[in-house]
C-alpha cells in the first residue's frame, strides 16, 4: 500500500474512531507486566539443576498465559515443558545471602514462543491488558472479623497473613488485584456490608475506586477448615453465593483466584485458532505531527528485518498507534527500533505495581529490572540488529565480567515479578485491547521537527 493510501485510510480511521468514542475501554483495566517471567529455587547452576528449574519455570508461565487451571493436563503440555529451554530468552541466577535459603534462577521465556506453543496444545492465550478486580474481603477467625485493605498500615496482625496468600495466588494467575484503601469509609460499617453480601452497597462504595469487577468475599474458620463464600459483579461475569473450602490461608486464597481467573480468562482469553504465526504489537508513536512525520515514521518501520507490515489503526493530532506484523520475538522489534535514533522509547522509567498495589513489590521489580541481564538468548527471527551476533551465538551463561549475584531479601527472591501498569493507550475499543496478545510499545517520533499548523477554530 502506497503512502498516499495509507494517508487515506488514516482519515477513515479518524472519523471511525470518532463514531466508536463510546465504547473503549474502561479506565481501570491495566497492562500485566512479567507473565512470561518466573523464579524458581534452584539446588545448584549446573546444567541438570538448571533444566528442572526451566520446567518449574514454564509451569508457572503457562498457567498465567493460558488463563486455564488445567492447562498443564493438556495431552501435550508434557512434551512442552521437556523443551522449556528451548522458550527460554534469558535468565539469571541470583545466589542468596549466607543468612536465607536456596538460591534462584529468575527466567524470561519468549512470549511469541509460549503463545505458539500454547496454540499448539489447543489452550488459549489470555494477553496482558486485563480487567483490575477488586476484592472486598471480611475474615471471620477465633480472634475475630477483619476487613483486608491496602497500604502500610494494613499490612500488620491478622490481616498480613492474608494479604501474603492474597498476593501470591494473584501472582500464581497474572490477575490484577486490589483491595480497598484503608482510609475512606467506615471500616466498621463496610465490613458488616461485606460480611452481608450486600453488593448494591458495595458499589456505592467503590464508585471512587479503579476497578473493572467487583469481588465479595466472606471467610470463616470452621474448626481445621476455612470456607469463603464470594460474588463477582461486573465484566460480565456475574456470580453470586458461590463457595470454596481449603485447609489453609494459602490454599484458600489460590482456588478464590484461580475461580476468578478461570472465568475472566473463559470471557478474554484468545481462541487457539487465533493465534496467529507471526506476532501482532501495537506500536504507539507520539509526536507525529505532520504528514512528513507520518510517512518518515512507518517506512522507518518497515525497512527493519522483523518487521513484515506496518499498518495504522488509529491516529489523532499528534499520535499514531500501529499495528505491527513481526517475525520472531518482540524483543527482536524492540532491538531494532532502539536502532533508529528517532524513536524513543516513553516509560523506560515506570513506576510499576505489584498485582496488590504493594509499593514493596514494586520496588523490588525497579531492582531487577536494573540489573545487567545475565544469559541473553536473541530471539527467533529473520535477522539481527547490526553488531549483534545472530540468535544462537548469544550466550546463555553469565556475561564476561558481570560480578557474583548479588544477594537479595526473600521477598524479592520468592517475587514473581509480576507488575501492572496503566493501559498505554485507553480510547482503545474494548475488543481490540483484550484481545491484544502483547503490551504495547509506546515510542516519542523525533523527526522533521515540522509542526502542524495551528486550529484556526481555536
Amino acid at each position: 500500500m502506497s503512502i498516499a493510501d495509507r494517508l487515506k485510510q488514516c482519515a477513515r480511521l479518524v472519523v471511525l474512531g470518532t463514531l466508536l468514542g463510546g465504547f473503549c475501554l474502561p479506565a481501570a483495566a491495566v497492562t500485566v507486566d512479567g507473565l512470561y517471567s518466573a523464579q524458581v529455587p534452584v539446588a545448584s547452576s549446573s546444567p541438570e539443576d538448571r533444566e528442572q528449574a526451566y520446567s518449574a519455570g514454564l509451569r508457572q508461565v503457562l498457567l498465567r498465559v493460558s488463563g486455564r487451571s488445567d492447562v498443564l493436563d493438556l495431552e501435550g503440555a508434557g512434551a512442552i515443558l521437556d523443551k522449556a529451554e528451548s522458550l527460554l530468552q534469558s535468565y539469571q541466577f541470583l545466589r542468596a545471602a549466607d543468612d536465607q535459603s536456596g538460591d534462584q534462577l529468575k527466567m524470561m521465556f519468549g512470549p511469541v514462543g509460549v503463545n505458539r506453543a500454547l496454540a499448539s496444545i489447543n489452550a488459549p492465550v489470555w494477553g496482558t491488558n486485563r480487567p483490575l478486580t477488586l476484592a472486598w474481603v471480611a475474615v471471620e477467625s477465633r480472634s475475630g472479623r477483619i476487613l483486608l485493605k491496602s497500604g502500610e498500615s494494613a499490612m500488620q496482625g491478622p490481616a498480613a497473613g492474608w494479604q501474603h496468600a492474597f498476593a501470591s495466588a494473584a501472582a500464581s494467575r497474572g490477575l490484577p488485584l486490589a483491595f480497598p484503601p484503608a482510609t475512606g469509609d467506615n471500616a466498621g460499617r463496610m465490613l458488616s456490608e461485606v460480611w452481608g453480601q450486600f453488593m448494591d452497597s458495595i458499589r456505592q462504595a467503590s464508585a471512587t475506586y479503579d476497578h473493572d469487577l467487583l469481588a465479595l468475599v466472606k471467610i470463616r474458620q470452621q474448626g481445621s477448615q476455612w470456607t469463603a463464600s464470594w460474588s463477582l459483579d461486573g465484566a460480565g461475569l456475574d456470580a453470586a453465593n458461590m463457595s470454596v473450602t481449603a485447609d489453609s490461608p494459602d490454599q484458600l486464597a489460590d482456588r478464590l483466584v484461580s475461580a476468578w481467573a478461570d472465568r475472566l480468562a473463559q470471557r478474554y482469553a484468545v481462541a487457539a485458532g487465533d493465534v496467529s504465526e507471526a506476532a501482532r504489537v501495537d506500536l504507539v508513536v507520539d509526536n507525529i505531527v505532520s504528514l512528513s512525520d507520518y510517512a518518515a515514521a512507518v517506512q522507518a518501520l518497515e525497512k527493519m528485518a522483523p518487521v513484515m507490515s506496518a499498518d495504522p489503526v488509529r491516529v489523532t493530532r499528534d499520535q499514531m498507534t500501529m499495528k505491527v506484523e513481526i517475525s520472531g520475538e518482540v524483543s527482536q522489534l524492540e532491538q531494532y527500533v532502539a536502532l533508529e535514533p528517532r524513536f524513543v522509547r516513553v516509560g523506560d522509567v515506570m513506576q510499576t505495581q505489584s498485582v496488590t498495589g504493594s509499593e514493596r513489590g514494586s520496588v523490588s521489580e525497579q531492582r531487577q529490572a536494573g540489573r545487567q541481564s545475565v544469559g541473553n538468548k536473541g530471539a527467533r527471527g529473520s535477522g539481527s540488529p547490526a553488531g549483534k551476533p545472530a540468535d544462537d551465538s548469544l550466550p546463555r551463561s553469565s556475561v564476561a565480567g558481570t560480578p557474583e549475584p548479588e544477594a537479595v531479601p526473600p521477598a524479592e527472591t520468592k517475587g514473581s515479578g509480576v507488575s501492572y501498569r496503566p493501559l498505554t493507550s485507553n480510547d482503545q475499543p474494548a475488543d481490540e485491547a483484550f484481545g491484544s496478545l502483547y503490551p504495547t510499545l509506546h515510542y516519542r517520533w523525533k523527526g522533521s521537527g515540522v509542526i502542524a499548523p495551528a486550529d484556526s477554530s481555536k
